[in-house]
C-alpha cells in the first residue's frame, strides 16, 4: 500500500477542492473551533485511489481515523468483489458462482446493498445490478480490445440479446431470516459496479461519524462524500471540482468544468471518458443502456449531488442512461437530488438547485448552507 500524508496541501485525482478558493472570505467565528487539516490516501480498495481529508485535533487522531477507514474499505471491497474469491469469505462472486445451484449465506452488508439496489431499481429503473451477464460480455470485449487495439471488436448483438434473457431482478431471492441470497437463474450474475463504491463510502461515513469524526471528506474513485464543514474558521462548505469530460487528463491545467460547494452531501459523476475502448476509431464506454444493450449516448457526462453517496452513485448511471427530457423529469420528482448534464456538443444543463451551489453561478464556500 502506498500512502501519503500532508498537513498543508493535498491534490486529488478529480481536483477535490478542500482548500481555500477565491471568494471564500467569510470572517471566522471567534468562538468556533479551528483544527489543522490532514490528508491521506490508499490504493488497494475497489481498484481505485481513495482519499481522505479531515480537520482533527491532532495528526495522531487523524491517523487513527484513517486506519479505521482503510480497514473498513478493504473489508467492503472483498465483500462486493465480483472477480475474486477470498478464503473463508462469501462475497458477491460466491453468489454468482452458486447461481442456480444453492443459496449463499452472506453478510448483512451484501444483503443491504442488494435490497438498496432493488428498491431504487423498482422506483426509477435503468440501473440493474442483475445485469451481470450483459456487462460481463462488454467487460471481456473491452479488456481484449484494450490489450490488442488492432483486434478490438464489439460484442455480437446476438450474444448480448441472449445474455439479456438472464437479467430478471425478481430471480434474485433474498432470505433475510437465514441471511442468504440465491440467483434462481443459473445463467444470471450480479454486477454491483454501478453502486458498490458509493454504497461502501456511505457505510464508512456513517461509521466514522459515530466514532466522532465530524469534519471530513472521502473520495473513493470520485465518489465524494462530505461531512460537516471545513473547520478552518472560514468556510461553510467544501469545494468539489467537476471534471470537464473534454479535458480528462490528470493534472491538466484548467480541466474543471465548474466547482460545486457542498456540506453533508455527496457528489458523483458518470461519463463516457472514464472507462472505454475503441473499435474502428469509435469509442465505446462502460455505461450500458439496458434497452439497447449498447453504451448510452445522450451525454458526455452527468454529475449528481445528494446526501447519500450510495444513491448518488446509483442515480448517476440512471440519469446518464435516460434522454434529457425523461432524465430531468425523473430528477424533478426526487427530493434532495440535483444534477448537471454535459450534452454531446459540450453544452451544460443543470437543475436550479445545482446552479445555486455552482461557482459559475456565483456560489462560494463561504456562503452558509
Amino acid at each position: 500500500m502506498h500512502r501519503v500524508v500532508e498537513k498543508s496541501k493535498w491534490w486529488v485525482g478529480i481536483i477535490l477542492a478542500a482548500l481555500l478558493l477565491a471568494g471564500c472570505t467569510a470572517k471566522a467565528d471567534q468562538l468556533e473551533v479551528v483544527y489543522p487539516k490532514y490528508s491521506d490516501s490508499f490504493f488497494d480498495a475497489f481498484d481505485t485511489m481513495t482519499q481522505v481529508v479531515a480537520y482533527t485535533e491532532s495528526e495522531e487522531q487523524f491517523q487513527q481515523y484513517v486506519e479505521q477507514i482503510h480497514k473498513r474499505f478493504l473489508e467492503l471491497h472483498r465483500l462486493y468483489d465480483i472477480y475474486n474469491n477470498y478464503e473463508g469469505l462469501n462475497n458477491v462472486k460466491t453468489i454468482n458462482d452458486q447461481a442456480g445451484i444453492e443459496p449463499v449465506k452472506v453478510s448483512r452488508e451484501i444483503i443491504d446493498l442488494i435490497q438498496f439496489s432493488k428498491q431504487w431499481y423498482d422506483k426509477v429503473g435503468e440501473t440493474n445490478i442483475a445485469m451481470g451477464s450483459v456487462l460481463e460480455l462488454w467487460h471481456d470485449y473491452r479488456e481484449a480490445g484494450i490489450a490488442n487495439p488492432d483486434q478490438a471488436k464489439l460484442p455480437p448483438m446476438e450474444e448480448l440479446k441472449k445474455a439479456a434473457e438472464h437479467i430478471d431482478f425478481s430471480k434474485v431471492i433474498i432470505d433475510e431470516a437465514n441471511s442468504t441470497v440465491y440467483l434462481a437463474d443459473a445463467k444470471m450474475s450480479l454486477d454491483v459496479g454501478a453502486v458498490a463504491k458509493g454504497f461502501a463510502t456511505e457505510l464508512v461515513v456513517k461509521e466514522m461519524k459515530a466514532q466522532g469524526m465530524n469534519s471530513f471528506m472521502i473520495s473513493a474513485g470520485g465518489n465524494i462524500r462530505s461531512v460537516g464543514k471545513p473547520l478552518d474558521g472560514i468556510r461553510q462548505r467544501w469545494g468539489v471540482g467537476i471534471q470537464n469530460p473534454n479535458k480528462f487528463i490528470a493534472m491538466e491545467e484548467d480541466n474543471l468544468l465548474d466547482t460545486v460547494f457542498i456540506r453533508d452531501a455527496s457528489v458523483v459523476s458518470s461519463g463516457d471518458y472514464q472507462r472505454y475502448y475503441s473499435v474502428d476509431g469509435v469509442k465505446y464506454h462502460h455505461l450500458i443502456d439496458p434497452k439497447t444493450l449498447m453504451p448510452g449516448n445522450y451525454y458526455r457526462a452527468v454529475t449528481v449531488v445528494t446526501e447519500d453517496s450510495g444513491l448518488a452513485d446509483f442515480l448517476s448511471t440512471v440519469v446518464f442512461l435516460l434522454p434529457y427530457e425523461q432524465s430531468a423529469a425523473l430528477v424533478k420528482k426526487l427530493d434532495g437530488v440535483e444534477v448537471l448534464w454535459v450534452m454531446p456538443d459540450g453544452t451544460v444543463k443543470a437543475t436550479k438547485g445545482m446552479q445555486k451551489i455552482m461557482k459559475g453561478h456565483g456560489a462560494t464556500g463561504a456562503r452558509a448552507s
